[in-house]
């Protein structure tokens, strides 16, 4: 189990490594007890950006474009692939990811220009591509709220993923894009094994509640599925079936699956996480990641970053397709529907009406 040294209760990592952008870096005094070395307080910053949808074409990703109202995440998932995305910010990708969260203060705004532009072309918006749009800020400020207000006006065409039961606070504004086919929810589950949920994620909602998620989100007849995600060989690989099942059995009619992806300076840490947690495990976690991504910790290659390559890749991707043929789930969400768009009109044109 995790050491006391090391220790930061409700985080992922106590831990701040090297920005590989930076030339300089702050080493912990040894001296200095181990609580007070770093702030685990969450920290907020405006981020100023000036446009608030992000454009991608990545081949394996199935939307070109996204929407973050924040940068870093809460949750303290330790795996996280999106902490790398800090260090462009000069934060580390450990501690400095979950306690400095920059903030899109102005997110609603900017999107609602940017849907009112006469250059937008109506298509499916990610939220969020990166961190979670319910991460716990979220109930305080109510951005993607906001966000989703400004989508149902529009009627413009959104896709969720999240691990939080917050979601179910917005059923009123999900129900109504649902009406015009524009609307997909994936429920992220990684265990269901609540213990595990607490040091692998621990600032997440636990399993339980969200299969109750998935079944609110179902009653309102908003189309939901489940993202089992990430798939760890060696950890957590024998549980997709059951997930699946408990799953359908709430209401999700469709499921996807990713493999762990551990980019930069993620492997390191999730190294020393499993020293912490799983030490006896930690030699057979680490073979099966090198398994499947030819040798090495990490594969970036499009076609390969999702899935993983070699046999037990296989192996994991045809039990997963035979239990969730079993479990009667479809292997993609519903294809939304860009035929409700609308540019509302604003209170000049509304004058001439």
């Amino acid at each position: 189990m995790q050491s006391a040294r090391s220790r930061l209760r409700g985080r992922g990592t106590a831990e701040n490594p090297p920005n590989r952008f930076e030339r300089l870096a702050l080493e912990p005094d040894p001296e200095c007890p181990p609580e007070e070395r770093t702030s685990a307080k969450t920290r907020f910053f405006r981020d100023a950006t000036a446009s608030v949808i992000s454009y991608n074409t990545s081949p394996d990703i199935p939307y070109e474009a996204s929407l973050n109202p924040y940068r870093g995440c809460e949750h303290g998932c330790i795996y996280c692939y999106a902490r790398p995305t800090h260090e462009y910010l000069g934060f580390s990708c450990g501690l400095d990811f979950e306690t400095k969260i920059l903030v899109k203060e102005n997110a609603p705004e900017l999107l609602r220009r940017e849907l009112a532009s006469p250059r937008w072309r109506p298509r499916e918006l990610s939220l969020s591509g990166v961190t979670d749009p319910y991460q716990p800020v979220e109930r305080r400020l109510r951005l993607t709220r906001r966000c989703l207000e400004v989508l149902a006006e529009f009627r413009n065409p959104v896709s969720i993923v999240t691990k939080d039961r917050l979601i179910t606070r917005d059923l009123d504004l999900l129900s109504e894009l649902a009406r015009h086919d524009a609307v997909s929810v994936h429920v992220s589950m990684t265990t269901l094994d609540e213990a595990l949920t607490r040091v692998l994620e621990p600032r997440t909602s636990p399993p339980g509640a969200r299969l109750e998620t998935i079944a609110a989100l179902a009653k309102a007849r908003v189309p939901v599925g489940v993202l089992v995600a990430p798939v760890i060989p060696g950890l957590n690989d024998h549980e997709p079936p059951s997930i699946l099942q408990s799953a359908a059995q709430a209401g999700a009619t469709f499921a996807a699956y990713q493999m762990l992806r551990l980019p930069h300076g993620v492997g390191p840490l999730f190294e020393r996480w499993l020293d912490e947690h799983f030490p006896m495990r930690k030699k057979k976690v680490l073979d099966q990641v090198r398994a499947v991504r030819g040798g090495k910790l990490n594969d970036s290659r499009f076609g390969a970053r999702m899935t993983g390559e070699g046999i037990l890749a296989e192996q994991i991707a045809a039990m997963f397709d035979v239990a969730r043929r079993r479990a009667r789930l479809h292997a993609h969400a519903p294809e939304l529907s860009t035929k409700a768009f609308r540019q509302p009109a604003g209170p000049q044109m509304a004058l001439f009406e």
